[in-house]
């Protein structure tokens, strides 16, 4: 009874081919219906729900991953059971965690994904932690392969990585300062997707597209990408204009140079002429009253123009352009709004606008930044001032023909 036992459990070399053959040929077609029947079926009615979820876990491959897993154990049970075949069993069995290790990276990007698409994505950016996360998973991952491949247990190669921990801070240094510094930016709200980060020293200056754990991307204004360490991006200075996008204004702060030659007190002429600009008639008005009071309670005259108070044609055009930008509709009320003078240089005495325009938009800020200064250089030498540049070819020329 035993001898007919034996022989009936007892497979040759060649029906262990044949069965093996059966096997493959049995898994390719479980595959095959799970993949274009199962899968494509499930595929039709995610299309047809309102949700996106299903419909990134379908992009990022994770039911195509999550396919190969029946033929593989389909594989693995029918091979288990024949003990010349135990190779093909370890390494069916490596591939079974293989493909668990690769469904489980895929969800975790279609968790990202996900999570792009909520409302909480501009509050705090979870990729470097998703990636850390999958860093993880990998290394144990691998672990747990090397294992079934050696037939030893993971506890035993565990144990062993205490030894190596010197050797793998070395190797992942750059990996856990990336990871402090994911979690300096996500704490401290330092920039996230979407900001304009200026950058000089590694000449970035531009909108943030990427935040990774290892790199963070900036797209520059001339549409080049910088890539920057995370890390370093962290331990040195970096300008981020998220401030001046919230706060719906964007300064101004450049100035008119005048020709200190050009610069006198005003005639009566002068006076009568700027009282025709409707918008500093009124500062005309009282100004004129205040000096004549003043003169008069001082017993001055008007003999000569250097005794008592008198206006002068620099300081009626910053009272012009403090008018013109007060009525300008593209000026922010609410910010620092201030014209002054300083202190004379080389270049004549500058005239300096710090106000601040209410339209953030780059392009939108320069062009109205131009046509305020397009008025401004226009209107100067109505106030018989003279804007002060450089002498130029024609200068010398013009001296030539004296």
């Amino acid at each position: 009874m035993k001898q007919v036992l034996d022989s009936v459990l007892s497979i040759s070399a060649n029906q262990g081919y044949m069965v093996f053959i059966w096997i493959l040929f049995i898994s390719f077609i479980a595959y095959l219906i799970t993949r274009y029947i199962i899968l494509k079926s499930i595929s039709s009615l995610f299309k047809k729900t309102s949700t996106d979820i299903d419909d990134i876990l379908i992009e990022k491959g994770l039911f195509n991953r999550l396919s190969y897993i029946i033929p593989l154990l389909i594989i693995f049970n029918f091979v288990n059971t024949i003990p010349e075949y135990y190779l093909i069993s370890r390494l069916t069995l490596a591939l079974i965690t293989i493909t668990i290790l690769a469904s489980i990276n895929s969800f975790i990007s279609s968790v990202n994904a996900i999570y792009l698409k909520s409302k909480y994505s501009n509050k705090l950016n979870i990729k470097s932690y998703l990636q850390i996360f999958k860093l993880i998973i990998n290394l144990f991952g691998i672990i747990i392969i090397v294992a079934v491949l050696s037939g030893k247990s993971p506890v035993y190669l565990l144990s062993g990585i205490g030894a190596l921990t010197a050797v793998l801070m070395l190797v992942f240094k750059d990996t856990i300062l990336s990871l402090v510094s994911s979690i300096q930016i996500s704490s401290n709200d330092l920039f996230k997707v979407g900001d304009w980060v200026e950058a000089p020293q590694f000449g970035a200056d531009g909108d943030v597209i990427d935040i990774a754990l290892h790199t963070v991307k900036i797209q520059n204004w001339d549409k080049t990408i910088s890539i920057i360490p995370t890390h370093k991006l962290i331990d040195s200075s970096f300008k981020n204009w998220k401030g001046m996008s919230e706060s719906g204004g964007r300064r101004v702060k450049r100035s008119i140079n005048i020709d200190m030659n050009s610069i006198k007190f005003c005639t009566q002429d002068m006076i009568d002429r700027y009282r025709k600009f409707h918008l500093i008639k009124e500062y005309i008005e009282n100004k004129v009253s205040d000096i004549d009071k003043y003169n008069t309670s001082k017993n001055i005259t008007n003999e000569a123009l250097v005794n008592g108070r008198n206006l002068t044609n620099i300081g009626t055009f910053r009272a012009y352009i403090s008018a013109y930008l007060s009525s300008h509709p593209k000026i922010h009320k609410d910010m620092t709004f201030l014209i002054r003078q300083l202190s004379p240089t080389e270049n004549g005495v500058p005239i300096q606008l710090y106000v601040f325009i209410n339209d953030t938009n780059w392009i939108n800020y320069e062009s109205i930044q131009s046509d305020i200064f397009d008025h401004l250089l226009a209107i100067a030498q109505e106030f018989d001032l003279k804007i002060f540049q450089n002498p130029t070819g024609a200068d010398f020329n013009s001296l030539n023909k004296l």
